[in-house]
């Protein structure tokens, strides 16, 4: 992939070394590195603290590049020349063991690499880079391949939850299973993770974005991730619907340039439970580019086992074929197939005596999920001349289907969703006096079709239903959708202004099959934004913007009427103030946010209702620090330490008797910290996540409920380690890690309470894991 043009009055200079004195001897010194294969920015941060040197390059020099590692006895020189094969750059002694990078002669640049007065970045995600982080006027942060690998993190989840701002509890609820993802930023109600815009390389993740956005069935698997990018602020105009709670775009493993076989296999426990099996997940790349530009990849990601919790069994095989090829200089094309298959048993909530009694037990042998998707995704892309032009189309099948207990009889509801769409972009840039423009276009349609069952037999029978059985829901949904926007980023000396409108018009339909009753609705909204942003330095600016988010009525909610009358769409606007820094050695951020929200409304499955809950208010503070130890002194090289942290003020401003109250599910406080060591070969790390109370309704009942629903949601801290080898090349780039989660076995749980699987669910106890992998 070409490296974009950039300006280089607004990079970050990123700084690595552990030490400015370096003598004419120790130049020609040489020791021996073990540098795995990784992306390039991060084998040159390890190499820059165990040789002792300072290199200094822009980020998106670096971005999206990678290096095939180090194995052996180098001097500095020669170990920089041997990282930087292959990738267009090369070293240039500054003295006193200074180098910079610098683009490579032409003859021997595999890659084009342009310097230039500005930079055109159509798709504001892009390969979520640092440069792309550094450079967003609002709150954002990527977690990396690496890091999560270094979590022992296997699912979205757990994540997720290192990112200021975001509650992801336990599977709960209608998803408390390993397929459902439920997360919820800055005090929004986490169940199914409905009011942010979900995609996985652009694409949405949800069955029907428009019309059905819960994500009771969310396709992704973290062994197929390369970053998972977090837009909290700041993209409204670019990218939606159900944006009030950002863009959470999931960034599947690049194609390798080289032939590349990886093979990777984690393997957890928890002991201290009742439930005490093993539960396993795989990943796999295999693929390479091939020198007239055309590349391949086959990503794997499979899941076996239980969790802690009795009935918790899962399968889940997620495959993905990607190819890309770069006809020439400026033109290129991309496609994606995927194929995601699984099924898993849902422990269920557990009423309070039930939790007393033993919180790992399950209740609800009966509950079970599965589902599938086909996903197939082709795109173009040409890029030139200060010019970007993009046109990426997809469709997807999905089916989501279960058993589930639902009090007085059990249901089979088996759910089809059809959605094909296609969405173009345009970025052209241009000098105008002494600023700087770059007008962004774009167009998307996106289609939905759905067809939603329900069969059911009494508990009383003691049996499953079938498609034979009473059929008591037969529902099908439609969706036509317009979505325009238009910005332009104005470069003006150290001031960055992009204002820009998004405006959706969107047809929805509902039909119930067994009473032919229709219902009917047409919603047509503009959404404005402005974002600006200060460069003060070049490791250094300040943002703010403000913007509208909008999320159109679903398909269970059309037919159900609240006080007010019928349901609207749900309206919000954010403002955020906020500054960045990254040299290198010290990464942080801080950011304040202001979020109004109206009509705010919440599905109650236990009622087949709608909850109105009107007006909310969402402040609070978002920060982060990630700082390299070296950078104080030479003695701490290797130490890196990071700290998260969020303060959300969530309140209910709706009149009437909950005026005032906490938004339900919502924490105060919330944040992690964490200290990481690398030393050649280890690694090893010991971090701590922490958050305060929730309560579970809009009452905020603090007692608790027999059904276990409702009640106060106690705080909690747990801790975390894990200590990792890697073997270098001569075992095939053999990595072996050990780690802990919950090292001291903290009891904690969460609620689920308006879903017809209420309830209390205990957290993760202490769990042992094994992770290996190999590389060819």
């Amino acid at each position: 992939m070409p490296i974009q043009p950039f300006r280089l009055t607004s990079l970050a200079s990123v700084l690595l070394g552990a030490s400015l004195s370096f003598t004419a001897d120790a130049q020609t010194d040489t020791k021996p590195y073990h540098i795995a294969p990784s992306s390039l920015e991060n084998a040159l941060n390890q190499f820059g603290r165990e040789a002792g040197v300072l290199i200094s390059f822009s980020s998106a020099a670096a971005s999206g590049l990678q290096s095939h590692g180090l194995e052996g006895n180098f001097s500095p020189e020669q170990g920089l020349q041997a990282l930087l094969e292959g990738t267009g750059l090369q070293a240039r002694a500054e003295g006193q063991g200074a180098y910079s990078l610098q683009p490579a002669p032409a003859a021997d640049t595999p890659q084009s690499i342009e310097l230039g007065t500005s930079s055109v970045v159509g798709d504001w995600l892009g390969d979520a880079a640092q440069i792309n982080v550094f450079e967003h006027p609002g709150a954002r942060d990527v977690i990396r391949r690496e890091e999560f690998e270094r979590q022992g993190a296997t699912s979205a989840r757990e994540v997720l939850n290192r990112i200021p701002g975001v509650n992801a509890p336990e599977n709960n609820g209608t998803g408390s299973h390993d397929m459902a993802l439920n997360f919820g930023i800055r005090g929004l109600n986490p169940r199914l993770a409905t009011r942010s815009t979900v995609l996985m390389d652009g694409i949405p993740v949800p069955f029907a974005p428009y019309g059905q956005p819960q994500l009771s069935f969310a396709p992704v698997s973290m062994g197929n991730m390369d970053a998972v990018d977090v837009v909290r602020g700041g993209g409204a105009v670019r990218y939606g619907p159900q944006n009030v709670g950002g863009i959470v775009n999931f960034v599947t493993r690049a194609i390798p340039d080289e032939p590349t076989v990886k093979v990777g296999v984690q393997t957890e426990t928890s002991p201290s439970s009742t439930q005490d099996g093993f539960k396993k997940t795989a990943n796999l790349l295999a693929g390479g580019t091939a020198d007239n530009g055309l590349g391949g990849a086959l990503l794997y990601s499979g899941t076996r086992g239980s969790d802690w919790r009795e009935h918790s069994d899962t399968r889940i095989d997620d495959l993905i074929l990607k190819g890309h090829y770069q006809l020439d200089e400026a033109n290129s094309f991309n496609a994606m197939a995927q194929y995601y298959d699984g099924e898993a048993q849902m422990p269920g909530g557990l009423s309070a005596a039930a939790y007393r009694a033993d919180p790992y037990q399950s209740t609800r042998p009966n509950d079970k999920f599965w589902g599938r998707r086909t996903l197939i995704n082709f795109g173009y892309r040409y890029e030139q001349d200060r010019r970007e032009f993009t046109v990426n189309s997809f469709f997807t099948k999905t089916l989501r289907s279960g058993y589930l207990d639902q009090g007085s009889f059990l249901s089979l509801s088996p759910r089809q969703y059809w959605v094909r769409g296609i969405e173009t972009r345009l970025a052209q840039g241009f000098d105008l006096g002494s600023s700087v423009h770059e007008v962004g276009v774009g167009y998307r349609y996106i289609n939905e079709a759905g067809h939603e069952l329900r069969y059911r037999t009494p508990i009383a029978d003691n049996q499953l239903p079938t498609t034979n059985s009473r059929n008591d829901r037969d529902t099908r949904g439609a969706t036509e959708a317009n979505a325009f926007f238009i910005d332009d980023k104005i470069d003006i000396g150290k001031w960055t202004f992009t204002p820009g409108i998004r405006y959706e018009m969107i047809d929805q339909q509902q039909t119930n099959l067994l009473t032919q009753v229709k219902y009917k609705g047409n919603y047509n909204t503009a959404l404005p934004a402005l974002n600006v942003m200060y460069h003060v330095t070049d490791n250094w600016n300040i943002y703010a913007n403000t913007e509208g988010s909008f999320g159109s009525v679903q398909y269970s909610q059309m037919p159900n009427r609240v006080n007010e009358g019928e349901v609207k769409p749900e309206k919000a606007r954010t403002w955020e103030l906020g500054t960045r820094y990254d040299n290198g050695n010290l990464r942080a951020e801080i950011g304040a946010f202001l979020i109004n929200f109206n009509n705010q409304y919440d599905s109650d499955q236990t009622t087949d209702s709608v909850i109105a809950r009107g007006k909310t208010r969402h402040q609070g503070i978002e920060a982060s620090v990630n700082y390299a130890l070296e950078g104080l002194s030479p003695v701490l090289a290797g130490f890196d330490v990071y700290a998260t942290y969020a303060y959300v003020d969530a309140t209910i401003r709706e009149e009437g008797p909950t005026k005032g109250n906490r938004v339900p599910f919502s924490s105060k406080n919330k944040g992690s910290l964490g200290v990481a060591y690398t030393e050649g070969p280890w690694k090893a790390n010991l971090d701590s996540t922490f958050q305060s109370n929730q309560f579970a309704d809009n009452a905020n009942t603090r007692a608790e409920s027999a059904d276990g629903s409702a009640g106060l949601i106690p705080g909690y801290m747990v801790f975390n380690s894990r200590v990792a080898y890697d073997f270098g090349h001569q075992l095939a780039d053999l990595n072996v890690a050990i780690g802990v989660k919950n090292i001291f076995n903290h009891e904690y749980y969460t609620r689920s309470f308006d879903d017809n699987n209420k309830g209390k669910y205990v957290g993760e106890p202490r769990t042992l894991y094994l992770q290996t992998s190999v590389a060819f």
